[in-house]
């Protein structure tokens, strides 16, 4: 018989706090520090199969299983899908992601590189892919997206970071020495360094990061439970099961598959409150936990090989940057005095970070003469919307995250429904 355990409720909750915060703390080696750029996520559709025989455990011994791993060697393939119900965005990587990895200089020239991580992964936050990963303790980690006929692949060994692009023969190298001399002092050992790992701490690249993100949503207001077992990659597992207890959540529930020998993370999958496909689906199809063989994270560009720098490349950025700052109405309509900190909403599953759009403006309006009609007609079709009493203003939605976009410039934002985000905005006015 699988393992099964009824739900968890408040009064055991105390427990499951403290062993998610041990999960929480816990150093993922088999994430590739910084690898994975500006994603919403990355997700794999793995097969299961089997439904082993394992000694029964309660949620509460599985999640001190995760934060007690001590996983440091593995390599294997991990098939990513993410559904978000957007159109495939590979080819608006640069637009989509705040400039992506490639700085225009002042004549609008392109100056980035085709392997800057920043853009390159922003492909990876919709459709299907497969990578190949590896990991050697802190220091020495490796991640390939596989093409059809090319290849992307970024490579940490010690304080050296590259990034190839097979189809476009460019490459990208940033030192970890770098990152330290620019934001300061980088205290975690793995980090990618530099813009290679700029704002990547935090994004989830493989089942054990979106774990250890889930983990920490763990309170009163979840429902944990062990709900039998499961084969993933060839390897026997447990599956955690996580509810949010709260309504207006677009989180239906979260499935972590959970290795039964070195308690890692195998699989993820995040449902949502509204039925079919998986929002976001990550899992091995092929893991080895034995150490890899030192060459794998050996990289030399291959020859003719176009080579950017990070620190020069950062620097042109940033030098674009301060000519706007100096009195070009870009850097005045978009000066850090107008990127205000979020005030957040609710708690738990239910939370919305509400924040407002530099130059305090809402988004252009049939008839201001602000942007071109066909444009404005495409920026209406992608939204809804709706009225209350904090005026008007647009819905964007997807399967997980919505957000309200008001007339005045205030954003409500969250993993919440639309009604959720409408009654936010009426009870701040």
């Amino acid at each position: 018989m699988a393992p099964y355990e009824p739900e968890k409720d408040t009064s055991e909750s105390g427990e499951l706090r403290a062993g998610r915060r041990k999960a929480a703390r816990y150093a993922v080696p088999i994430a590739v520090a910084g690898v994975a750029a500006a994603t919403i996520g990355l997700v794999p559709a793995l097969a299961t199969s089997g439904d082993p025989d394992l000694p029964k455990v309660t949620a509460q011994e599985l999640i001190e299983k995760i934060a007690a791993s001590d996983t440091q060697q593995l390599s294997g393939n991990v098939k990513i899908s993410t559904d978000l119900g957007l159109p495939s965005i590979g080819g608006m990587a640069g637009g989509l992601g705040g400039g992506g990895g490639t700085d225009r200089g002042e004549d609008g020239d392109d100056k980035g590189s085709a392997a800057d991580p920043k853009s390159k992964l922003m492909e990876l936050a919709s459709g299907t892919h497969t990578l190949r990963v590896a990991a050697d303790g802190p220091d020495k980690q490796k991640v390939s997206v596989l093409g059809d006929a090319s290849e992307y692949s970024m490579i940490h060994n010690g304080d050296e970071v590259w990034a190839y692009d097979s189809a476009s023969n460019e490459a990208y190298h940033a030192t970890e020495k770098g990152a330290s001399s620019e934001k300061g002092t980088s205290s975690e050992k793995g980090d990618m360094g530099h813009e290679a790992g700029k704002g990547t701490k935090d994004v989830p690249s493989t089942p054990a990061d979106f774990a250890e993100q889930a983990l920490k949503a763990v309170d009163d207001s979840t429902s944990v439970k062990v709900d039998g077992t499961a084969q993933v990659a060839g390897r026997d597992a447990y599956r955690l099961v996580i509810k949010p207890k709260q309504s207006g959540s677009t989180v239906g529930q979260i499935t972590i598959a959970v290795d039964e020998k070195t308690g890692t993370p195998l699989k993820f999958t995040l449902t949502p409150a509204s039925g079919g496909a998986a929002v976001i689906d990550a899992g091995f199809t092929k893991v080895d936990f034995d150490k890899p063989s030192a060459s794998t994270f050996d990289f030399t560009p291959p020859k003719g090989t176009k080579v950017t720098e990070a620190d020069e490349h950062g620097k042109k950025g940033r030098d674009f940057q301060d000519k706007g700052d100096k009195g070009d109405k870009g850097g005045k309509e978009f000066a850090k005095g107008d990127l205000n900190e979020p005030k957040i909403i609710g708690e738990g599953w239910s939370t919305i970070a509400e924040l407002k759009l530099p130059g305090g403006q809402g988004l252009p309006t049939a008839g201001s003469g602000d942007v071109p009609p066909d444009a404005q007609k495409l920026l209406d079709s992608l939204g809804d919307q709706v009225d209350g009493k904090f005026g008007s203003g647009t819905v964007f939605s997807t399967r997980l995250i919505n957000a309200l976009v008001t007339d005045d410039g205030t954003v409500y934002v969250g993993a919440v429904t639309k009604d959720a985000l409408v009654k936010a905005a009426n009870d701040a006015h």
